[in-house]
């Protein structure tokens, strides 16, 4: 076992930053001027020397995220399609990873490293009494046998190892987020019953056929006696669940560029970013599967009926909490620009968080709660708002993806407990595919029998060679790597990401060529093509009409005001609703006031009690 010492009790606290951990090598001094005890300045002098350690290894981060931004800029000059940016992160990562694990040695000094202790198990926390003044140390992990003389070596890497959280709450909320916030609506929801059909049906056909083919692999692996390890079926079916979640974004950045077709790109974007939080919920189902009885590996009906209620329940409520907070606004804040980009910037991270402390899934509710403020918040911002929250997710969503993509490679040499296994990362290569074939070919002929635009072959190969796995894979994988089965799992998932980006995403181009996908294609004409055709469905007629006469006028200043919409009978509830912004625009000015005042006219001018309160509460929001 490694512990670290994390502070002296009743003595002066820490320096390290919070950032990285404060890791540290455990000291030991031996009898000598107060009996051993470790003083203040000693204290001082390590958490000072950890400070600069941990300056210049986030040091190092921020210069591989320069050097990715310099060699993009140089790549957009060159026009060079075949090596994405996250790509050229993750070489970049794997780079600095080799001169960490291989170029780079610590001093070995053992004289404060004792390698032995008689404490049984692992405890968290431990209190050593050294002289009658206590010292704690907290478990950074185990420590492979025979290698005691690496501990220091051991302690660099480690340092340069993020927890696994930092990936939830700080780097993932912002990419989520901007996919909900960016996203093309009125593509997204022309689409919106294919991408439904891809993001949660695909996704668990992926998922199961994944997990009963590693099933069968790792069932071989036993019996040839290449299985270190317990590894059940519902490893498999995590497995499964958390490769299912695709990351396109090589693609889309080159489809974006390219300007293909609208539809494959609206399809494909659409089931990345649904698929995402499909994934996410599906792994918490599966961990939360637990049979009665002895054994807990066993398949049980009514087990498996309650994970597949807690992935209902984890869904519709991480759903709901990302609308309800993506429609609060208070608008009072239209004129001071920065004090309502910071509210907007705080109210979406918090409703990942919010989701988190509550039982539900972040990623459902931020995402959700992007797509909501991008319809209706948006519209309530003042334009400089709009512009610098537009830029701000951007810029966060940059950053924060091509850091993930940069500490991938990192990883692939900084993490300590790698178990690679070629038998078992053959079958996951062969499942993931076979997967993603599963989930696009079926649904694709079976949703081309409803739909009037049909998905094409051309389409659907695209749609099938472009499956990457990035960020969330990788997050769900590197998030718990306790046991012998998750560590296998996210050694061969960084390989798997690794596969897709370079391969898949480098031979986006020339697969856009052979498969004869039209470029060029100008957004806009195309919705002026197609919108009378797909609009004229009754579904998204409905819905078009009912939220725009009603719910964007409810809860935003743009579209025509409720006293327009509402039956005159409803006037006093029409304009306690009604945002007094509503009436500033042209076309609905002097009808909404007319019709106002000829309302009060025929009720006698009388507000209800309800409208009253109503009108109230207005006030005060507004």
């Amino acid at each position: 076992m490694g512990f670290t010492r994390s502070r002296f009790l009743g003595g002066k606290p820490s320096k390290a930053p919070l950032l990285l951990p404060f890791l540290l090598t455990v000291l030991l001094v031996g009898s000598q001027g107060d009996g051993g005890a470790m003083d203040n300045g000693a204290t001082e002098r390590i958490a000072e020397e950890s400070h600069r350690q941990d300056s210049a290894y986030l040091l190092i981060f921020i210069m591989l995220l320069t050097l990715t931004i310099l060699t993009i800029w140089l790549f957009k000059h060159r026009r060079f399609r075949f090596l994405h940016e996250t790509g050229l992160a993750m070489i970049y990562g794997l780079l600095v990873g080799v001169i960490l694990r291989f170029g780079i040695h610590a001093p070995q000094s053992m004289s404060d490293v004792i390698l032995s202790c008689a404490v049984n198990g692992s405890p968290a926390t431990l209190l050593v009494n050294v002289s009658g003044r206590f010292y704690e140390y907290t478990l950074k992990g185990e420590v492979g046998q025979g290698k005691g003389h690496q501990v220091q070596d051991d302690e660099m890497l480690r340092k340069v190892t993020f927890d696994p959280e930092v990936f939830f709450n700080i780097l993932l909320p912002p990419i989520i987020f901007h996919a909900g916030y960016s996203l093309k609506r009125r593509h997204f929801f022309r689409n919106i019953g294919s991408i439904l059909a891809y993001a949660f049906i695909g996704t668990v056909i992926s998922c199961f056929v994944i997990g009963l083919i590693m099933y069968g692999f790792v069932s071989f692996m036993k019996v040839v006696g290449q299985l270190g390890g317990d590894f059940y079926f519902t490893d498999c079916l995590f497995f499964g669940a958390i490769v299912s979640a695709t990351d396109p974004v090589t693609v889309l950045a080159i489809f974006n560029e390219l300007k293909v077709d609208v539809d494959l790109y609206a399809l494909l974007f659409g089931e990345s970013v649904l698929n995402d939080a499909v994934a996410i919920v599906l792994s918490s189902s599966i961990v939360a599967y637990q049979p009665a009885g002895d054994n807990s590996h066993s398949f049980e009906a009514m087990a498996m009926l309650k994970s597949f209620g807690v992935f209902l329940g984890v869904f519709s409520g991480s759903f709901a909490l990302g609308v309800v907070t993506g429609v609060v606004t208070f608008t009072k804040l239209r004129d001071f620009p920065l004090l309502e980009t910071a509210l907007f910037f705080l109210m979406s991270w918090s409703t990942f968080l919010l989701a988190e402390a509550c039982g539900f899934t972040g990623v459902v509710a931020v995402l959700f709660c992007g797509i909501t403020q991008a319809h209706y918040t948006y519209n309530n911002l003042s334009p400089d708002s709009q512009d610098r929250t537009k830029q701000l997710f951007e810029l966060l969503n940059f950053l924060a993806e091509n850091f993930i993509f940069s500490y991938m490679g990192l990883t692939l040499f900084s993490f300590q407990s790698h178990v690679f296994n070629p038998l078992f990362i053959v079958g996951a290569f062969v499942a993931v595919f076979l997967g993603r074939a599963a989930n696009i070919y079926p649904l694709s002929f079976l949703l081309n029998l409803g739909r009037k635009n049909k998905i094409g072959y051309n389409f659907q190969h695209v749609m099938m060679f472009a499956g990457l796995r990035g960020a969330m894979t990788f997050a769900l994988s590197i998030r718990d790597t306790a046991t012998y089965a998750r560590q296998m799992m996210f050694s061969t998932t960084l390989l798997i990401v690794f596969f897709t980006v370079w391969i898949c995403g480098g031979g986006t181009t020339p697969m856009l060529s052979f498969m004869s996908i039209p470029v060029g294609v100008d957004s806009d004409q195309d919705n002026a093509r197609r919108s009378t055709k797909h609009e004229s469905a009754w579904p998204f007629r409905i819905w078009y009409n009912f939220d725009h006469n009603y719910l964007k006028p409810l809860l935003t200043h743009s579209g025509p005001p409720l006293t327009a919409t509402l039956p005159a009978c409803c006037g006093p509830l029409a304009r306690c609703l009604t945002s007094p912004q509503a009436y500033e625009e042209p076309k609905f000015a002097n009808f909404c006031f007319n019709n106002v005042y000829r309302g009060g006219q025929e009720t006698g001018t009388t507000v209800s009690a309800y409208g009253l309160v109503l009108g109230i509460l207005s006030k005060l929001i507004d």
